[in-house]
């Protein structure tokens, strides 16, 4: 399995940016695809966006394309979220997951069965 651990979360102004960063540890991370979901209060857990394992290919909900970019640094065993633009619909608990099997376009349809998940990190965005 792998180790995930989100941070970058914080309070922000609606318009501004922050950069959340999930940092892995233990099994091959370069292999693994990776997603960024999120969880409103009172609300399921959504695909925000996924990357393959090598970075060539991404995807995005419809809610942050053009304003959210997701990476991942094999390097340092790191994925990212820059998110821009921030609204207060985008308020929610953010996590990041991996999982050896399941590909990047499939991980939003497949949300319940990805393997490896963070604690979450916490983004408020005010009006």
């Amino acid at each position: 399995q792998v180790q995930l651990v989100e941070s970058g979360g914080g309070l922000v102004q609606a318009g501004g940016s922050l950069k959340l960063s999930c940092a892995a540890s233990g099994r091959t991370f370069s292999s693994y695809a990776m997603g960024w979901f999120r969880q409103a209060p009172g609300k399921e857990r959504d695909f925000v966006a996924a990357i393959s394992w090598s970075g060539a290919r991404t995807a995005y909900a419809e809610s942050v394309k053009g304003r959210f970019t997701i990476s991942k640094d094999n390097a340092k065993n790191t994925l990212y979220l820059q998110m821009n633009s921030l609204k207060p619909e985008d308020t929610a608990v953010y996590y990041c997951a991996a999982d050896p099997i399941i590909g990047v376009y499939e991980m939003e349809a497949r949300l319940g069965q990805l393997r490896d998940w963070g604690q979450g990190t916490q983004v408020t965005v005010s009006s």
